[in-house]
């Protein structure tokens, strides 16, 4: 479901019109409109929407936790946005594409992270079906990688990189494909690359 649709519905839930909705957070009726029908696919006001709701923003975002505000069952509470600042390829190692951390668009993490932390979006299938293309991966440099953990590597030589899981066996590192079915599974790092950072937190993109 996509944050529109849950916006709608917990309007609905709560009997509020678009009208009421709109005022309550300052902006206008069309606005609301589009958010609501997916034109605008990652509302910035997420914040105000959440307050007028009576919900988790991360409920609205991607669909975690409560649909209302519960001090018995809360959802996680969001600690922090970061900046989705290029994209990788889930698959083959490819060219990272910069977006200045001031014109990127943000997103919020419901999870501890550093203040160093990026989004990318994910693209290809070799990490299907654990992360499917178009999802959301929430980088921290700062975390520690360790065996098992999904991580985001970089070649030392060449502006390119891939996400993947890394496996630490008998003190050698490499880098596994999650689909069974790809045809490259382990890549071995051989002081080739970089460990750029752990994915902390994983969310669809709507």
């Amino acid at each position: 479901m996509s944050i529109g649709k849950r916006i709608k519905e917990r309007r609905k839930e709560l009997k509020l019109t678009q009208v009421q909705l709109s005022e309550m957070i300052g902006i206008a009726q069309q606005s609301l409109q589009k958010i609501e029908n997916g034109t605008t696919k990652n509302p910035r006001n997420i914040q105000a929407l959440a307050n007028a709701l009576d919900c988790p923003p991360e409920f609205l975002q991607f669909g975690i936790g409560e649909g209302r505000n519960s001090n018995v069952s809360p959802g996680p509470s969001i600690k922090s946005t970061a900046p989705l600042i290029s994209w990788v390829q889930a698959g083959s190692w490819s060219e990272i594409t910069e977006i200045k951390a001031y014109d990127a668009e943000r997103f919020m993490c419901p999870v501890n992270c550093s203040d160093l932390t990026f989004v990318l979006k994910v693209q290809g299938i070799s990490m299907e079906p654990k992360f499917d293309e178009g999802d959301l991966i929430f980088v921290d440099p700062e975390a520690e990688c360790i065996h098992g953990s999904y991580v985001v590597a970089r070649l030392d030589d060449d502006n390119q990189a891939t996400f993947k899981q890394l496996i630490i066996e008998g003190g050698h590192k490499f880098l596994k494909a999650a689909n069974p079915n790809w045809p490259e599974q382990l890549i071995p790092i051989n002081g080739n690359c970089t460990l750029v950072g752990k994915v902390v937190f994983a969310g669809k993109s709507f």
